[in-house]
């Protein structure tokens, strides 16, 4: 019987072999990229020597994980990490289903490939060009925003520099730089609905507003799970380009964040078994957050990711 399995799948490899192939260089990206550096977490618990090298170094046990809780400015991470993740979540996340949602109501083709094209090109930008642009527009020295305040008879505001404004230009970088691209992929699950469901809501009188709350919405709930399991993942992971661009003496109190404090003390102050430690904090937390979202979808009846 196992024989007979195992020909049958080798079978199967054969016959599909080049869907694999395509597979192969994802495959190898995660091993190298993702997997394979997994190895270098043990400095964690070293007091690790560049010199000396992962096998000459002293062991450390919890030492760099203790000083992390019990620095004084772990509490500041924490509520500024959890804080942009809120803004993240709750404001971000859901605008790309809204727009995906109008986007699949506008009949016009012409007119909505362009839109979609407008949408998209932000996607394409790097944090630096969209910080840059920001800057021009709000700094105080010469920034437009602020001129066009003060020829109106207002004091110019430090937009960049006051950690409430940082906050807020944070998730509107992050708005109209992601929205459009994040759209893709509730744009196919909403294509993917059977229209006979759309046909017969009309049926029973439903209007377009009706036929997106009780068909639509319902019809790539699965997706949205998904997205929003693997957001949850993404808790303590905010990435760090974005941040430290905006990040500055003033505003440090407010926008630094575990990201950025692990490029702090690991490259610029060379720390590196600590910055390794905070590293791998994160990362457990995102994966206990993961398996908890999972288990709690699947309690509601939900698919989740597996």
């Amino acid at each position: 019987m196992k024989r007979e399995i195992r020909r049958k799948n080798i079978a199967s490899i054969g016959r599909n072999k080049y869907l694999y192939f395509m597979i192969l260089p994802g495959l190898l990206y995660f091993i190298i990229f993702k997997y394979v550096p997994m190895g270098g977490l043990i400095i964690a618990f070293q007091d690790y020597q560049p010199f000396l090298g992962i096998s000459g170094s002293p062991w450390a046990g919890f030492k760099h994980f203790i000083r992390l809780f019990t620095e004084p400015t772990f509490f500041m991470l924490l509520t500024n990490t959890l804080f942009l993740f809120a803004l993240n979540l709750f404001v971000f996340f859901p605008i790309p289903i809204i727009l995906a949602l109008m986007l699949n109501e506008v009949r016009g083709k012409i007119f909505k490939s362009t839109i979609q094209t407008v949408i998209y090109i932000p996607h394409f930008m790097s944090w630096v060009i969209i910080v840059s642009i920001s800057y021009v527009f709000l700094t105080v020295d010469g920034g437009v925003i602020n001129e066009l305040i003060a020829k109106a008879g207002g004091e110019k505001m430090d937009f960049l520099t006051d950690g409430a404004w940082t906050r807020a230009i944070y998730i509107l970088q992050i708005i109209w730089k992601e929205m459009g691209w994040s759209t893709i992929i509730y744009l196919a699950a909403v294509t993917a609905v059977d229209p006979q469901l759309y046909e017969a809501a009309k049926m029973d009188g439903a209007n377009r507003l009706r036929q997106i709350w009780h068909v639509t919405l319902p019809a790539i709930r699965p997706v949205i799970i998904i997205l929003l399991i693997l957001k949850i993942g993404q808790t303590l992971d905010l990435g760090f380009e974005h941040v430290y661009l905006l990040l500055n003496s003033l505003n440090r109190e407010s926008m630094e964040i575990f990201d950025t404090y692990v490029y702090t003390a690991g490259l610029k102050n060379g720390q590196l078994s600590y910055s390794t430690a905070v590293g791998l904090f994160k990362g457990l937390v995102g994966l206990i957050l993961v398996i908890g979202a999972n288990k709690l979808a699947k309690k509601f009846g939900e698919d989740g990711l597996y």
